[in-house]
């Protein structure tokens, strides 16, 4: 497997090896289920068939399977401990990856004002599924694959290197790089926020607010890797220096945030406004009457509706006018 897989048994002891399974399996389940929801969303409702929350998509299938084989646990050793380590390693790489393709496409259309980003849908899939594909066949050599408590992990210390350089080096350079694009993006939407409003009137700060908001919303984004997968890192790195000594909660830390990475991705990538929009559209017209006052969303929906609507009357009464 990938990070949760590197959790040998070493010094922990067989209580502690349990506690760290049912972890494994509560937070991966979790991911499933968030990025199993974001497929489903995908595929019922058309208007969410953009070319930017297609990524998302892509972004949840890999997810989704990453989190399937990682809550496989407790594989029979053999052809089945192999692939579930590399169908872990594969779909994990494989997320980090897409990642990286939102925030390219972000940046090409808002910092560099490019318009062909949905000719370059094939390019990202080769990217992505053949980056991951090379990672995990680098990643067989050298690795003696072994059934060890709960997961497949790899024995050797050149496995382990090995593992280091196709999982985390590519990891926290996709880290770096989405940090560094959502900075320039941000930056970037910031100045020109400052001069719309300095050109304008009051109203154009209130209608920007919005946006301010979805600024802060991307500057998260990197750090979702980052919580992710820094304990992970932080445990790799001490299992180099002594791999005799397993840290109990350390490796608690690792298991469980690295295997809540697909539900994390899932409300921060997927769980948008359009996604919910649609979701309580839905709801909204299946809903009884009774029972629409306790829609979250619906008294919401209905007021944004009707204030369109009237803003909309106001537009056409005041070209009216000039005419």
């Amino acid at each position: 497997m990938s990070a949760t897989s590197q959790v040998a048994a070493g010094a922990l002891s067989a209580h502690d090896r349990q506690i760290l399974t049912a972890v494994n399996a509560g937070a991966a389940s979790l991911s499933f289920v968030g990025s199993s929801f974001i497929v489903l969303c995908y595929v019922l409702f058309k208007e969410l068939r953009k070319f930017s929350f297609k990524l998302v998509f892509y972004l949840a299938i890999s997810d989704m399977l990453c989190s399937f084989f990682t809550m496989v646990g407790d594989p029979s050793k053999g052809f089945f401990c192999y692939a579930q380590g590399y169908s872990t390693h594969f779909f994990c790489v494989a997320s980090f990856l897409w990642t990286t393709t939102i925030a390219f496409t972000l940046h090409r259309t808002v910092v560099r004002h490019k318009t062909d980003v949905e000719d370059l849908e094939a390019i990202f899939h080769l990217y992505v599924w053949g980056t991951s594909l090379v990672m995990t066949v680098i990643r067989s050599f050298g690795n003696n694959h072994g059934h060890l408590g709960a997961w497949c992990s790899t024995q050797t210390s050149t496995g382990k290197v090995v593992h280091f350089i196709t999982f985390y080096l590519p990891l926290w350079g996709a880290i770096l790089y989405n940090g560094f694009t959502y900075f320039q993006v941000i930056r970037m939407l910031n100045n020109a926020t400052r001069m719309a409003v300095g050109m304008s009137d009051r109203g154009y700060h209130t209608e920007a607010r919005p946006d301010m908001k979805v600024l802060n919303r991307w500057g998260y984004y990197p750090l979702i890797l980052i919580g992710s997968w820094a304990f992970a890192t932080i445990n790799r790195i001490h299992d180099f220096i002594e791999p005799g000594h397993k840290i109990f909660w350390l490796s608690v830390l690792d298991v469980g945030t690295a295997s809540l990475m697909g539900l994390f991705n899932s409300i921060a990538y997927g769980l948008n406004s359009s996604v919910r929009r649609a979701i309580y559209e839905r709801l909204d017209l299946f809903w009884p009457d009774k029972l629409r006052r306790w829609l979250p969303y619906s008294s919401k929906y209905r007021n944004q509706q009707q204030q369109q609507h009237q803003e909309s009357e106001l537009v056409a009464l005041k070209s009216q006018d000039q005419q």
